[in-house]
């Protein structure tokens, strides 16, 4: 929005003259207008100042299991344009190239100033170190940071950072989130993350690899997790998690709307199970509220840990609502402590599929703004 000097001092805490100063400054950059003059009901009308739209964008990726999903924002947050591209990731020099394609056809097609496009930011899953560059789960084929290897090959400033936490971020600033401070964001989708907001900030941890939730160790189910360990959460409680027990459940003689296609061989993706979901599939809602029932209770435990104002349910499981929810709620209430849980709203995600898109376009400009 826009702001006074006299109110820009006070959030700021700083003097009228240093913020007069700095105001002037970006307004000869161009990157702040003068709105004109504020009506009020008497004295001098000081002048409104705000953001200029155009003096810059932002561009965010966000690579999914299926898709790349790819957005740009202007200088306010305002989304200009965004775009779902089919995409299968591979750890691959040649996957890496395809992304940096669709990139830059992305970034080709904008009609504005592409040199006003002042940085990207691409979301991946796993362990990311944002402070680095480095990618510590895929395209890590390279003795340089992969932030300096996407700059090099797209042709813009680059930034990386893990998907859920870009999730997070976009929930908290464009989201359901109304002032909340401390807030756990839970990412179920094929697998199971959560990202941590402290006091206003984003919590990485020491090497940017916080929120690794899925991999507590909950189950003795001699199922091998895909980080290399067995009986981890995300076995039992992630979107992977159901859609094995799908195929073993309809292998076992279960009908579901998916058997069909499972024994014709076709390919299911975790949206397929959420459609079936939503059509009242038996076998799908068995599915998703036993892995609700699981991630409540471990839920429970990061409620009684860290009392947050607001737990945010997110990702691709999300979108099926109640079905997912309400069995989180169920064993909330049954495994975590009532004075700390009271205060806790638990919520679905407000964005849903577009979380990491928009999460990475504001992490794009927050990085430029800390570099």
């Amino acid at each position: 929005g826009s702001s006074t000097i006299t109110a820009l001092s006070k959030v700021l805490e700083l003097s009228i003259p240093t913020v007069t100063k700095l105001i002037g400054e970006m307004c000869e950059d161009g990157y702040i207008e003068d709105y004109g003059k504020l009506e009020t009901s008497g004295g001098r009308h000081p002048n409104l100042y705000g953001l200029n739209p155009k003096s810059g964008y932002f561009v965010g990726v966000d690579i999914k299991q299926f898709e790349v999903s790819i957005g740009i924002i202007n200088f306010k947050g305002d989304l200009i344009d965004s775009e779902d591209t089919p995409y299968n990731i591979e750890n691959t020099p040649e996957n890496l190239d395809k992304l940096c394609n669709i990139i830059k056809a992305f970034i080709d097609k904008q009609t504005i100033n592409h040199s006003k496009i002042l940085n990207v930011n691409v979301n991946i899953s796993g362990r990311v170190n944002p402070e680095s560059g480095y990618s510590y789960s895929i395209f890590y084929f390279d003795e340089n940071p992969l932030s300096e290897v996407l700059s090099q090959k797209i042709g813009y400033k680059v930034s990386v950072d893990n998907d859920t936490r870009a999730m997070t971020y976009g929930e908290y600033l464009s989201g359901c989130v109304n002032h909340e401070k401390n807030i756990i964001f839970v990412n179920i989708s094929w697998g199971l993350a959560i990202g941590i907001i402290i006091n206003g900030e984003i919590y990485s941890g020491k090497s940017g690899f916080s929120g690794e939730f899925g991999h507590i160790p909950a189950f003795e189910n001699e199922v091998l997790c895909h980080c290399g360990k067995k009986g981890c959460l995300e076995t039992e409680a992630s979107g992977s998690a159901m859609y094995r027990h799908l195929f073993e459940e309809v292998q076992a003689g279960t009908t579901s709307i998916l058997s069909k296609k499972i024994q014709e061989k076709k390919k299911i993706t975790l949206q397929d199970i959420m459609n079936a979901i939503n059509q009242e599939d038996i076998l799908c809602i068995d599915l998703v509220e036993e892995a609700g029932l699981q991630l409540g209770k471990h839920i429970a435990s990061l409620i009684n840990i860290f009392n947050p104002e607001m737990v945010i349910i997110g990702g691709t499981v999300s979108s099926s609502g109640d079905y997912i929810m309400q069995p989180i709620k169920t064993a909330i209430r049954k495994y975590s402590l009532n004075l700390v849980n009271k205060d806790s709203k638990i919520v679905l995600s407000k964005l849903q599929e577009s979380a990491g898109m928009i999460g990475a376009c504001l992490l794009a400009r927050t990085r430029f703004f800390e570099t």
